[in-house]
């Protein structure tokens, strides 16, 4: 048994870390389409916007928790709202950072899986999201929450080890696609929604009232992130 762990974990070890061969360019291109095509019609979106949801209130609970508070539960609902619950001061910068993270989360994640692609590291990529996948679920605390990351989980987990490597860089470049794409609309909703006087306690507000710093500036920081993220991610996946 010693033996056979002494040979496998070195193994999976190179597996993990080792670079996989960029895609065809027209397999980046394919994504890229499939991803618009799930972000932009609105009746899409409005499923696949769950999606989004998961890296939003993920980023919250993981800045929570890196920020030294202590994360009590996430919760995910039908309508794609979210809820993050943590305890602490309920000022200082842990909050603030807590209350930025949201918005920022799916872009900012995308950055980092384009990176990743750009190196060539898909089954490092696909493995990490399985890992932050599962360190969530731990934290959700309902019914429709633990059935989307589980099913998000899953996918991970069933292309990472099922799938041939073709299969796997081009999910792994769709799932990329789709989170600095994704993270681009969500600012842009709650822009619109509180041009209509709603979302009075969205992130922005809470952060305004955290730091006295006009809820449109933060706005203007949502936008800046994900759109800057769009850019340089873009970039990297196109000239990976």
């Amino acid at each position: 048994m010693d033996r056979l762990a002494a040979t496998a974990l070195p193994g999976l070890w190179d597996r993990l870390t080792g670079t996989q061969p960029d895609p065809d360019l027209w397999v980046v291109l394919a994504t890229l389409a499939a991803a618009l095509a799930v972000v932009l019609p609105h009746p899409v979106w409005r499923i696949s916007r769950n999606a989004v949801t998961i890296a939003h209130e993920g980023g919250h609970g993981l800045i929570a928790l890196l920020t030294g508070r202590q994360l009590t539960g996430i919760r995910l609902h039908s309508d794609t709202s979210g809820l993050t619950l943590s305890r602490g001061k309920p000022y200082g910068l842990g909050m603030i950072l807590t209350a930025a993270a949201g918005y920022t989360a799916p872009s900012l994640l995308g950055l980092g899986g384009a990176a990743l692609l750009a190196t060539g590291r898909i089954t490092l990529l696909l493995w990490a999201a399985t890992a932050l996948l599962v360190a969530m679920l731990v934290m959700i605390r309902n019914a429709y929450g633990v059935l989307t990351v589980v099913l998000a989980g899953g996918a991970f987990l069933l292309v990472s080890w099922l799938a041939g490597p073709q299969v796997q860089a081009a999910f792994a470049y769709a799932v990329v696609w789709f989170l600095l794409f994704g993270g681009v609309r969500p600012p842009f909703e709650l822009q619109a929604k509180r041009s209509r006087g709603g979302a009075g306690d969205s992130d922005a507000d809470q952060l305004s009232r955290l730091t006295h710093v006009p809820a449109g500036l933060w706005l203007f920081l949502f936008h800046a992130v994900s759109l800057c993220s769009l850019i340089g991610g873009g970039r990297w996946l196109l000239e990976g």
